[in-house]
């Protein structure tokens, strides 16, 4: 199969989806790896580099998908790339439609096969593409969060960790997944207090026996988040229900009872975001502020750590990539339920039903393909 690795053309994102030695391992599969000029640099990783691992480096991200049978991004196709993809060519990437119906209508016009890295789910629930990302994404939510904080930077002057003899910050996380676990991490060993909140009693009771002593677990209501949110430095939204849009955990209400120059950091943003104030933001202008909160809902976050969340997402896909290249989607998805559950637009056909559901269109389960 010849599979094109494209660049990142949205704004301020520096990764790339596959590293030189994910190059030299699909090569040794027997596959024709096309790289576009420059696609690493920003996360470190030279056009030499590539041609050293197999790669053929290709001026132009058209000639990439005139040529490649799957395209491979980070994020989702932007709108001057709608009208390179072809139909039948495989487009792997995150896709996040539930959050975006231009592109999810895109997609359709195309009849390409569309299967989003967020969708693809083991048997234990568990989404494997998305955890590497998430990971990154809910440690970078601490640091933000703190930054912000910073009275420079439009926040309420509170270190998190406080000082001998002074109180440390409030810090509050929606969300005991991925995202959720690695920020509460982050905002403990910072030494804050921190109120993790999750609706899954079985998951707050394993959270509660592993993590540190200063962040307390609690079961996860609208009543205890407006409870919460009146003392909080900094607020994490970190819920995602997997392939449809974040529910709207945080009112504009609650936010006139926050504390001014508190940060609300919305790691659900790709999926449409957790606070009903949010809107996407880049790295370039990656906060602003409502009602005296500070809001960072960058939809990117691990694109300003580009290197090591490049090699972290290239460990995780890697092994997906080979597989549909190896068999063919058709013949990957049957014997491969994980990938199947990847499918969301086949053909013209919504085939993952959260996005069918998120703006009225016909469902189609993907049997009908296999």
């Amino acid at each position: 199969m010849i599979v094109g690795i494209l660049k990142e053309i949205k704004t301020e994102e520096n990764r790339v989806c596959m590293t030189p030695a994910g190059v030299e391992v699909m090569v040794q599969n027997g596959h024709q790896l096309l790289v576009e000029k420059s696609a690493g640099e920003g996360s470190g990783f030279s056009d030499d580099a590539y041609v050293s691992s197999g790669a053929e480096i290709v001026d132009t991200a058209e000639a990439v998908f005139a040529r490649s049978d799957m395209v491979m991004h980070v994020k989702e196709p932007q709108p001057s790339e709608y009208a390179l993809i072809r139909k039948d060519q495989i487009v792997f990437t995150y896709l996040h439609l539930a959050a975006e119906e231009r592109l999810t209508r895109a997609l359709i016009e195309t009849g390409a096969v569309c299967i989003a890295y967020e969708t693809i789910q083991k048997a234990d629930g568990s989404l494997p593409l998305l955890t590497p990302m998430s990971e990154v994404a809910g440690r970078m939510a601490i640091q933000q969060g703190a930054k912000y904080l910073e009275m420079a930077q439009g926040g309420r002057g509170v270190l998190l960790g406080g000082v001998p003899g002074v109180d440390p910050g409030k810090v509050v996380v929606i969300g005991g997944g991925v995202v959720g676990t690695q920020a509460a991490k982050m905002a403990c060993g910072l030494g804050a207090t921190v109120y993790l909140l999750d609706m899954n009693l079985d998951r707050l009771r394993y959270l509660s026996d592993v993590m540190p002593a200063n962040c307390v677990c609690l079961m996860s209501s609208p009543a205890k988040i407006r409870e919460l949110v009146k003392e909080a430095d900094v607020v994490v939204g970190a819920v995602l229900v997997a392939g449809a849009k974040a529910p709207k955990l945080v009112t504009r209400e609650m936010l006139k009872t926050m504390q001014k120059g508190a940060v609300l950091v919305d790691v659900a943003i790709d999926q449409g975001g957790c606070f009903e104030t949010s809107k996407a933001t880049t790295h370039t202008e990656p906060t602003y502020t409502i009602d005296n909160v500070v809001h960072y809902c960058v939809a990117n976050m691990p694109g300003a750590v580009a290197k090591t969340s490049t090699m972290a997402l290239t460990n995780a896909t890697l092994p997906y990539a080979v597989e549909i290249a190896n068999k063919g989607w058709k013949a990957a998805m049957r014997e491969n339920k994980e990938i199947e559950l990847g499918a969301n637009v086949i053909a013209g056909e919504v085939t993952y039903q959260a996005v069918a559901e998120a703006f009225e269109l016909s469902y189609t389960p993907i049997d009908k393909f296999l």
